[in-house]
């Protein structure tokens, strides 16, 4: 099996709280903050990425399975996927712990064996459904898997809190927020930016 220096999770709240407007805000920030120059000059040829939708219990899916980013064109590919990202999933609760299951379930399937390990919670509400984040959150963090944090504040201003004790966690890892979502495409930037320095700091 190859090397990667980094496997990625893009774990996309499809929750009731987020309407289809703020939904496709989500989206198209997410694949502008790809395209970044920055971004992608640290993922390509040294990555693979996935992105995962979720919301309530048992309302996850894979939306894009992993792929290698070995090119330009790669990671394009990936990011106009995630720009088109269709909303699978039934916009139920809020069920960070089951999206964490998903995202550690994906983790041990992936094409190649990578350096560091991130799963990347993108959501606008704490967890109220399903399994409690904490204790998966801990258990990935044993095995040296970072999950950080992107908090839409707009609904929840102290979100940031909520993430912090009980969904961050594992090597480097840390939660960046923004107040709305006017705000997310340049959040997103910043965080996928400092996620693809080597080391993390």
């Amino acid at each position: 099996m190859d090397h990667v220096e980094l496997a990625m999770v893009l774990a996309v709240d499809g929750s009731a709280s987020v309407t289809y407007d703020e939904f496709g805000l989500i989206a198209r920030g997410m694949a502008t903050a790809l395209r970044d120059p920055a971004v992608a000059a640290g993922l390509t040829g040294r990555s693979v990425l996935a992105l995962l939708l979720w919301s309530g219990a048992g309302q996850q899916d894979i939306i894009t399975g992993w792929t290698l980013i070995t090119t330009a064109a790669d990671l394009a590919a990936f990011a106009d996927g995630v720009d088109n990202m269709p909303r699978t999933v039934k916009a139920g609760n809020t069920a960070i712990g089951e999206a964490l299951l998903a995202s550690l379930t994906l983790l041990a399937h992936a094409p190649a064996i990578p350096g560091r390990s991130i799963v990347d919670v993108i959501g606008d509400g704490r967890s109220n459904d399903g399994i409690a984040p904490g204790p998966v959150r801990d258990r990935m963090a044993a095995a040296d898997i970072t999950i950080n944090g992107l908090c839409i504040l707009h609904e929840e201003p102290d979100l940031l809190t909520s993430y912090t004790n009980d969904v961050i966690g594992g090597p480097g890892a840390f939660a960046v927020t923004c107040r709305d979502y006017r705000d997310f495409t340049e959040a997103m930037r910043q965080k996928l930016t400092r996620e693809v320095k080597f080391p993390i700091v």
